[in-house]
């Protein structure tokens, strides 16, 4: 079987800057499961086709060029995992949002310094349901404030792209998977998505 960075080069061999994925895309899960549904109906996305989970690629070990998915879940909280396995054993559709330009080297550095410190915190249950819908979580973000101590999937890479310098944002805590997409996209942060699987 095919990886899944392999699926992609060869579905778009045509296009160069198309052609890999880089560490600090993106990835979009959009789940098959009702849990995936009820993400979705409570932050404006479509159920079983918008965007229910996000994650973050990284640098497996500092081993050039394999690639692992940073991932803050339910069962494990903060974890890296090896990228074509996560990819081809997520029960659903798989998006990649490929950053609009490649890192430089020093927001390269910062990245894997914040992914590899963020690593273990525990997933974030209760800023999770907050996050729903977007006049909800504006408030809560203002009343709460940034808590970093637990981390839901979109708190985790809002925060991730906000430490490196490429997304401002005052407040990691208030973007659910779907908000933070099309926040990155509306800024021109991350280009189409291109679907993985």
């Amino acid at each position: 079987m095919k990886g899944a960075v392999q699926v992609l080069r060869s579905r778009f061999s045509m296009h160069d800057s198309l052609h890999s994925v880089q560490p600090g895309d993106v990835i979009g899960f959009s789940g098959r499961s009702w849990l995936s549904a009820g993400i979705n109906i409570s932050t404006f996305g479509i159920p079983f086709w918008g965007i229910s989970h996000v994650g973050i690629v990284g640098y497996a070990h500092q081993a050039l060029p394999s690639y692992s998915l940073f991932e803050s879940t339910g069962k494990t909280g903060v974890q890296s995992r090896n990228f074509d396995e996560a990819i081809m054993d997520y029960n659903g559709r798989v998006w990649l949002y490929q950053l609009s330009r490649p890192l430089f080297l020093h927001e390269m550095t910062r990245l894997m310094r914040r992914l590899k410190g963020l690593e273990g915190r525990p997933y974030d249950v209760p800023g999770a349901v907050r996050a729903g819908g977007a006049i909800w979580s504006l408030i809560q973000a203002v009343a709460r404030g940034e808590d970093l101590t637990s981390l839901f999937c979109s708190e985790f890479v809002a925060e991730v792209l906000s430490y490196i310098g490429i997304f401002p944002t005052a407040n990691a805590s208030r973007w659910s998977p779907n908000h933070l997409v099309r926040k990155l996209r509306r800024m021109g942060i991350v280009n189409p998505p291109m679907r993985l699987k």
